[in-house]
């Protein structure tokens, strides 16, 4: 990317937005848009609550908010998985979520890749055990065009309940590397009430989501192994890409 984080939440934030596609694969409404002011531009996806279908699970018109979480997550992790992402009121078809759009090769996807990045996805699993993520497709984890992993769709994430639904099963009993363990444990504190990160996001979570973010931690710390599938839930998304 060209534009530094700082400048393109702006453009998410400030841009004219122009509406240049529709994504037509998915449960819920996406479009490709140009955001621009003076002679800066950037890509983004845009998610309008209005067109997200009703989940049995999930309460209505939620998912959009639960992207920005995810980006906040990953930004206050120091992990920058998810890329910048906000909600904005004005837009062409209401409020909604905009999330930086990554250029890739849309052929590449966790199925496609060489074992090299597969053992790298170490911290992505790790993410969506935090996370709570109830739908990590293989298409959901993309390569930039330096090869950087950048994770998207997080719209099914942080319920109270376990979900974790994923593709993502290659380190399943192995111990969580102590880097990584240290990162999300200076994350457990700044999740008490009152704190910033806490105040970030409650504007898109119930308290009581962001409490179920804190046991998973504790858990994760508690014992520090990724887990097995559960032989009680479907582990797996559907479809799996």
């Amino acid at each position: 990317m060209d534009i530094d984080k700082q400048d393109q939440i702006e453009l998410l934030t400030k841009g004219d937005l122009e509406v240049k596609g529709q994504f037509l694969f998915g449960s819920n409404y996406s479009f490709l848009v140009s955001l621009s002011r003076e002679d800066t531009r950037v890509k983004a996806v845009y998610k309008p609550q209005k067109g997200e279908m009703p989940l049995w699970d999930f309460p209505p018109e939620s998912l959009a908010g639960r992207e920005v979480a995810a980006y906040i997550i990953s930004d206050a992790l120091g992990w920058e998985l998810v890329p910048p992402t906000i909600i904005r009121r004005k837009a062409a078809f209401g409020k909604g979520s905009l999330q930086v759009f990554i250029e890739h090769n849309p052929e590449e996807n966790y199925f496609t890749f060489d074992k090299p990045t597969l053992e790298s996805l170490v911290p992505v699993a790790l993410f969506d055990l935090v996370i709570n993520n109830a739908d990590r497709k293989g298409s959901h984890i993309l390569l930039d065009e330096n090869r950087k992993i950048w994770l998207i769709d997080h719209g099914l994430c942080f319920h109270t309940e376990p979900k974790l639904r994923t593709v993502i099963w290659d380190f399943a009993g192995q111990e969580i590397p102590p880097s990584l363990l240290a990162d999300i444990s200076r994350l457990r504190q700044p999740l008490g009430d009152k704190t910033q990160l806490y105040v970030d996001l409650h504007k898109h979570l119930k308290d009581s989501e962001i409490r179920a973010i804190r046991r998973r931690i504790d858990a994760l710390l508690d014992h520090p192994v990724f887990p097995q599938p559960d032989p009680e839930r479907r582990p797996y998304p559907w479809p799996l890409v």
